[in-house]
C-alpha cells in the first residue's frame, strides 16, 4: 500500500460514491513475436500489474472539462527551430494535483486492503487530463513558446546554443522548484544537441 504511506490515499468508512477496482498488465518495453503465420509482429512486454480504478460510473455524472490539449505537430515545429533541448519528465504528474476535500470522496475505491479516497488527482478521472494540462500551463505560461514546450508532464526546454539552452533550464527547474513540482530524473533527458 504505498498510497496510503505516502498519504496519496487515505481509508474512508462511507461514501455514496464507491469505484471498483481493477488489476491489468503494466506494459514496457517492445519486442518482437512470430503470429500463426510465422510473421514478426511487435509486442509490447508485461513488466508487472497495475492498480485502475473504474471511475465510469463518476465519469458518467461529471461535467466535462473541454480545456483542450496542445497540437503535438504546432509544439514540434517551434522546436525544429533549436538545436539544444532538455527533455523532463514530471514524477507521477497526477498526483501532484491535490484534490479539493469536498471532492475527495467521490474518488473512493473499494480493494480487498479496504475502502479508500484519494487526496491527489488520480487516472482515470474524465478531466483529470485537462485539468492537469490547464496547471502545467498556468505555471509555465511566460516561457511557454518562448524557451519550452509543455504537453502534460513532459517538457521541452530548447534554445539556440549550449549556454541558452542551459540559462533556460535553470529557469524552467526554478519554477518547478518555486512551485513544488517533482521530475523523474529517471526520465529526463539533458543537453541533446541536433545538427
Amino acid at each position: 500500500m504505498k498510497l496510503l504511506k505516502a498519504g496519496v490515499i487515505y481509508p474512508i468508512s462511507d461514501s455514496a460514491w464507491v469505484s471498483p477496482v481493477h488489476v491489468v498488465p503494466k506494459k514496457g518495453g517492445i519486442t518482437v513475436i512470430k503470429n500463426e503465420h510465422d510473421e514478426l509482429i511487435p509486442t509490447r512486454t508485461i513488466t508487472g500489474h497495475r492498480m485502475c480504478v473504474d471511475y465510469r460510473k463518476l465519469n458518467s455524472s461529471t461535467r466535462k472539462d473541454h480545456y483542450p490539449l496542445p497540437f503535438i505537430d504546432q509544439m514540434l515545429e517551434r522546436l525544429a527551430n533549436h538545436q539544444y533541448y532538455c527533455f523532463l519528465d514530471g514524477y507521477s504528474g497526477f498526483f501532484q494535483i491535490p484534490i479539493h476535500p469536498d471532492d475527495q470522496e467521490k474518488t473512493t475505491f473499494t480493494c480487498p486492503y479496504g475502502t479508500y479516497a484519494y487526496r491527489r488527482m488520480p487516472f482515470g478521472l474524465c478531466n483529470a487530463p485537462a485539468t492537469f494540462q490547464r496547471c502545467m500551463m498556468s505555471i509555465f505560461t511566460d516561457l511557454i513558446e518562448e524557451i519550452m514546450e509543455v504537453f502534460m508532464d513532459d517538457f521541452s526546454v530548447y534554445g539556440s546554443s549550449f549556454e541558452s539552452c542551459l540559462g533556460n533550464l535553470g529557469r524552467v527547474l526554478q519554477r518547478c522548484e518555486d512551485k513544488h513540482l517533482v521530475l523523474n530524473w529517471e526520465k529526463c533527458h539533458l543537453w541533446l544537441e541536433m545538427e
